[in-house]
């Protein structure tokens, strides 16, 4: 299918998008729709493809093949207007240290020809948006991670776009500086009705945020759903049982031959078992791990997460970054 630039129904409209390094497919045919006004979280882990999805989508790659519309104009073909339809926050955000957070966004002004009126207004309606407070005008040097971050988004939305593409805008942040992102991702969506396309490898971010969101593995879309719809598909319970690491291999065997249940994983001292009926399942599981003397620290019932989704997709887990460096 060829996709005509400026005739779509989508925000977002991606057709057998592919890039190729040499002989390595880094995106392998991917289809995508975005509707306008939506919230859709890409998630993978790094090297699946995503960030290379995004480049293509924002214009700083071109595809190997395929095309993709971006408020009906052609990556491709139209790459200047969709630049002007579009805002780009990036996970490593280019800030110029020497500036002040309000000379930044001015000369962002400048770049999409605002004049000096415009863009005085445009930043004082960005200070309403995004929380900055009185830093604005201080020397983005000063600024933390968090309001390096905040900064990057206000940026981005200076020329009103109308599709905001977010590549894992909330990494390396602490819990209160994440939270303020996530209410201002809410109200960009809820109350101005912007389209907003979020990478992201924390699963809690996409499961509270997004209302559909696709799973790329090894370049290629490997589900797509509401967080609801997905979890529900996987049809089972997932006990997770706590167990000295020294156990947890034999305890595995164990369950893995207890009626009903559908597959065991062992990760540190957990093993997970995803059970049809788990509120049925958990006692024959407890007696089983119980009668073969292996110590029990703690055992749960949960319903399934995007974790469990990505597992049942791709045979992997998602891990979040436990390691990245919180910035305060």
């Amino acid at each position: 299918m060829q996709l005509v630039s400026g005739q779509s129904a989508w925000a977002i409209e991606a057709t057998n998008l592919v890039r190729r390094f040499g002989e390595n497919y880094a995106v392998n045919g991917i289809d995508l729709r975005v509707s306008p006004g939506e919230i859709y979280g890409f998630l993978g882990p790094n090297g699946a493809g995503k960030s290379t999805t995004v480049r293509m989508l924002t214009t700083l790659l071109a595809p190997t093949s395929g095309d993709a519309l971006i408020m009906g104009h052609s990556i491709v073909t139209k790459p200047d207007t969709v630049r002007f339809h579009i805002g780009v926050a990036l996970q490593d955000a280019a800030l110029d240290p020497k500036q002040t957070g309000r000379e930044l966004l001015d000369m962002q002004g400048r770049l999409y020809g605002l004049n000096s009126l415009e863009r005085k207004t445009r930043v004082e309606e960005l200070l309403q948006l995004v929380d900055i407070d009185s830093a604005i005008d201080d020397r983005i040097s000063t600024y933390s991670g968090g309001m390096k971050r905040r900064l990057d988004l206000a940026a981005a939305l200076v020329h009103q776009p109308q599709v905001l593409f977010l590549d894992e805008p909330t990494t390396g942040l602490d819990p209160v500086s994440r939270a303020k992102v996530w209410k201002e991702v809410r109200h960009l969506n809820e109350d101005l009705g912007m389209t907003i396309f979020l990478t992201t490898q924390y699963l809690e971010e996409a499961d509270e945020l997004a209302h559909r969101v696709g799973i790329i593995a090894k370049g290629s879309l490997a589900v797509e759903g509401t967080p609801t719809e997905l979890k529900k598909a996987i049809g089972s319970d997932v006990v997770v049982a706590r167990i000295p690491t020294t156990e947890t291999s034999r305890a595995a065997q164990i369950v893995n031959n207890i009626s009903g249940v559908q597959s065991v994983e062992v990760q540190d001292d957990e093993v997970i078992i995803s059970i049809g009926n788990g509120a049925r399942g958990i006692s024959p599981i407890a007696v089983a791990l119980s009668d073969a003397n292996v110590p029990v620290l703690e055992i749960t019932l949960r319903t399934p997460t995007l974790d469990d989704v990505f597992l049942h997709a791709t045979g992997n887990r998602l891990q979040e970054r436990n390691e990245a460096k919180v910035a305060q």
